[in-house]
């Protein structure tokens, strides 16, 4: 049997004549194949793990079922076996961070990448986007930072400033002291008013030259327009990145769904009430502005008058109105909250452990004596004392996260894509408590930092971002050497000038537990002060 085979010209015809097509479609197929399967490097790489969003919103339901927020948002990484997590709200893909090795791959590595901040109401209101710190990149935050870095927190400028700090670290010491005038020589002193308020005497000092906006108190206590002013400046702090609904879903502003708009608008314009009158001032007397030409003897005396009084090559003032007054309220903002934390913090786990305030007094003792009081030449031989700040950063962060970085490209992190847009938050309690890097985290500690032998050298930065202080990279905070002198000076002027104990009634320990919707020691902490120096002299300067 044989079988006979005809050809189909006509198929054979059109594959010919169809010849560069097929060829060029056969081609693209492979390639595509060829990328797709066979080079994984060119694979599309998926998002960091975390919850799976609805449509549209996101994961914003689980954000209102999961209150307060941000302690939802910190757990999600603990479950990611990198560290890292990924939240989509609204359209806006959240990336939550709470390994070291991952966070330096955002901040050191992809740094450029990741230099912008977000657009947020609060952001809007507080700063108006003219500022340093939570500004977009671009022209207007490097023209800012040039300022800072040369006229503001510049070495020169800080040292010729000495002078109103110390001023502000006598007025703590008396104020305690005056709260120690009973019969018994011991006082009940409210640690976080105290702290607090010497953060905010020393700001006003540096910007405005002014302890009080009114009269103040006779003892060297705030009067209700500091107690109001540092207030306003809490609250906007607490709201200026909280997960507002409005900052993902823009169209929902409108209806201020969460109350932040309304609150943070009050805030700003407490603010400003005591800002703008001085700040108008300063500008007429300088500029001339409707009262003629300043005085030829005039001379600085405080960083408003920096700001106002700046010049470019040109002979034009550097500076507008609104300029001055954004950055002379984010001054404020930065300054008043991380030292007077960290030192509240600090002094209440000392009271648990006795025998930790007593080493950094023997060491305040023997650096300093007891004939003068801590002054800021001290701070880089006040190891232990450092040591004590530094803990408390790592284990009672001020705020949950570090400011938030944004994608200004899409980006591969630890394997993942990180799409452009994206806000990356690292988790300043995820890093600081994270069992993986720190023996005994829950544990307070400030021999950690000294080394094996106890002789470390110990800095407040942390540059590996173990922990977060005060960041790293282009969006850094500017005012280390501030902020570490600060700290330092506060916390060793408290345990120089007082002995310090637990109130009766609280059977001997301080209750640790912190607030439900902050960071915040839960009870503003309360303890007895005893003066312990002999000189009454220096209690009274």
């Amino acid at each position: 049997m044989s079988i006979s085979y005809e050809p189909n010209v006509g198929l054979i015809r059109a594959l010919l004549t169809n010849s560069t097509t097929t060829s060029l479609l056969l081609f693209l197929t492979s390639l595509l194949f060829y990328f797709v399967y066979k080079d994984p490097i060119r694979k599309p790489k998926a998002l960091p793990p975390g919850p799976k969003p609805w449509p549209v919103v996101g994961s914003l339901p689980e954000l209102y079922r999961n209150k307060p927020l941000f302690r939802w948002v910190l757990d999600l990484p603990k479950n990611t076996p990198l560290g890292v997590a990924c939240v989509r709200l609204g359209g806006t893909h959240v990336i939550v961070v709470d390994s070291p090795a991952i966070a330096r791959e955002f901040l050191k590595k992809n740094d450029a990448t990741f230099a912008t901040r977000p657009v947020t109401m609060a952001t809007e209101h507080s700063s108006g986007f003219l500022t340093v710190a939570v500004n977009l990149w671009g022209e207007q935050w490097k023209k800012m930072r040039r300022v800072l870095a040369s006229e503001i927190l510049c070495p020169a400028r800080l040292k010729w400033l000495t002078n109103k700090r110390i001023e502000e670290a006598d007025n703590l010491v008396r104020y305690i002291y005056n709260q120690c005038k009973g019969e018994s020589g011991v006082g009940l002193v409210n640690v976080r008013v105290a702290v607090r308020q010497y953060s905010g005497n020393f700001i006003r000092k540096m910007v405005f030259n002014k302890r009080y906006f009114g009269e103040g108190r006779e003892d060297g206590g705030p009067g209700k327009e500091e107690e109001e002013h540092v207030d306003a400046l809490f609250e906007v702090l607490g709201i200026i990145y909280s997960f507002c609904v409005s900052d993902y879903l823009p169209w929902l502003r409108r209806f201020d769904l969460n109350g932040h708009e309304k609150a943070v608008k009050a805030a700003v314009g407490v603010v400003n009430k005591y800002h703008d009158p001085i700040i108008e001032e300063r500008i007429r007397r300088w500029r001339g502005v409707g009262g003629g030409s300043p005085p030829p003897s005039q001379e600085l005396e405080d960083l408003l008058d920096v700001l106002v009084s700046i010049r470019g090559d040109d002979g034009k003032w550097v500076l507008s109105e609104k300029e001055i007054k954004a950055q002379s309220a984010e001054l404020m903002y930065a300054t008043i909250d991380n030292s007077s934390n960290a030192v509240e913090w600090a002094l209440a786990e000392m009271l648990n452990q006795p025998h930790l305030l007593e080493k950094a007094t023997s060491e305040i003792d023997r650096v300093v004596g007891k004939n003068r009081l801590v002054d800021e030449s001290d701070v880089p031989n006040l190891n232990y004392i450092k040591a004590c700040a530094r803990e408390s950063l790592r284990l009672h962060p001020v705020a949950p996260f570090n400011l938030p970085h944004v994608a200004m490209s899409d980006a591969t992190v630890a394997g993942y894509t990180i799409p452009k847009g994206s806000h990356v938050l690292l988790s300043r309690v995820g890093l600081g408590r994270n069992p993986d890097v720190w023996d005994d985290p829950m544990k307070f500690d400030p021999g950690r930092h000294l080394g094996e032998d106890g002789s470390g050298e110990v800095d407040l930065t942390e540059t590996e971002l173990r922990f977060l202080s005060f960041s790293t990279g282009r969006r850094g905070c500017m005012g280390v050497q501030l902020g570490t002198v600060m700290a330092v000076v506060l916390l060793g002027r408290m345990i120089q000038g007082f002995e310090w104990s637990v109130p009766s009634g609280m059977d001997g320990v301080v209750d640790l537990a912190e607030e439900e919707n902050s960071l915040y020691l839960g009870k503003e902490l309360e303890a007895l002060a005893r003066p312990r120096l002999d000189d009454v002299g220096l209690y009274m300067k």
